[in-house]
């Protein structure tokens, strides 16, 4: 079943922020940086002016769906663009002080619950992290690397077969690009 008409979406520009399309790839320059995503478009049409504006005929349930996406990668992109993303860790620890440093495209955590060998979490695309007493801050323009980034130290000190209540010792995420969890 169809919806008759056509689906449309506008995403305005800040200030300072420009953007250009061609050969499937968008790219969106801002105060932050670049940020360059590619599509897949099939029957959605990109024009790119004073905004950016989006538009597909005819649209079937799956392309409305496949439409949304596009429309929201392409608003993160611009945010991307103008302020970037930032993720907030905790580092926390019961008995033995975890030891957190960066080195090169890792992350590296020692003496976790009292380990002798390292764990590593590799830091996607060009994400910086910083580390500062017990906190852990993961900065990107683009949010699927910072968001990777955060995830991958999380879940290198997730705990296996011991009671998560007893031992909270690991990296946790408390704030998401802006949004606080804890």
């Amino acid at each position: 079943m169809a919806v008759t008409g056509n689906i449309r979406a506008e995403i305005e520009m800040p200030d300072g922020v420009s953007a250009r399309f061609s050969n499937g790839a968008l790219v969106v320059k801002g105060k932050a940086g670049e940020v360059t995503r590619k599509f897949h478009l099939g029957r959605v049409s990109v024009n790119v002016k004073d905004g950016i504006v989006l538009n597909l005929e005819m649209p079937r349930k799956q392309e409305i769906a496949e439409f949304n996406t596009i429309a929201s990668e392409i608003r993160s992109a611009v945010k991307g663009a103008e302020k970037g993303f930032e993720y907030r860790l905790k580092i926390v620890y019961a008995h033995f002080p975890i030891k957190v440093q960066v080195k090169g495209t890792d992350v590296i955590i020692e003496n976790f619950l009292g380990e002798r060998f390292p764990r590593k979490a590799r830091i996607m695309g060009r994400a910086k992290v910083s580390i500062s007493g017990d906190q852990v801050t993961v900065s990107s323009v683009d949010v699927e690397e910072a968001g990777q980034t955060a995830a991958n130290i999380e879940k290198a000190t997730r705990i296996k077969n011991y009671d998560r209540r007893v031992f909270q010792d690991g990296i946790y995420i408390v704030e998401k690009a802006g949004k606080v969890l804890a």
